[in-house]
């Protein structure tokens, strides 16, 4: 689940869909009513997001976890910059991870990843 409102969501979401050479990945905004019942089941506040969720069957994550485990999945230099990334400890990942999502807006503006999405996300969006 992304912030489907947010830029930098957005982007991430349009940047695994690229890379997914697998075509394992699926995506819901945090504003639909999958995307807010997946959020809720898995501790999340659907008002307000401040992590993308990862769900891979029974496992969810969330936060630098999730970031980290899709990255790990896909093409191109994104394993490489996960693997960097599971580097460092959640300790000292996590914070930083907490602050750009809580001022991705302010930071990075509003983007709808909804709006005009090209044929690899539209076919990877969840929409019920």
């Amino acid at each position: 689940m992304v912030d489907g409102d947010c830029a930098l969501c957005s982007w991430g979401a349009r940047t695994i869909a690229r890379h997914d050479r697998s075509d394992v990945f699926r995506f819901a905004t945090a504003q639909s009513a999958f995307g807010r019942s997946q959020l809720s089941a898995n501790g999340l506040d659907p008002d307000d997001p401040d992590s993308w969720l990862l769900v891979d069957g029974e496992t969810a994550l969330t936060g630098s976890d999730a970031v980290i485990a899709a990255g790990r999945r896909l093409s191109s230099v994104w394993p490489a910059f996960a693997a960097l990334g599971g580097v460092l400890p959640k300790a000292a990942r996590e914070p930083l991870y907490r602050l750009i999502a809580k001022n991705r807006i302010a930071w990075f503006g509003r983007g709808d990843l909804c709006a005009l999405p090209d044929a690899a996300l539209r076919a990877r969006m969840i929409t019920r």
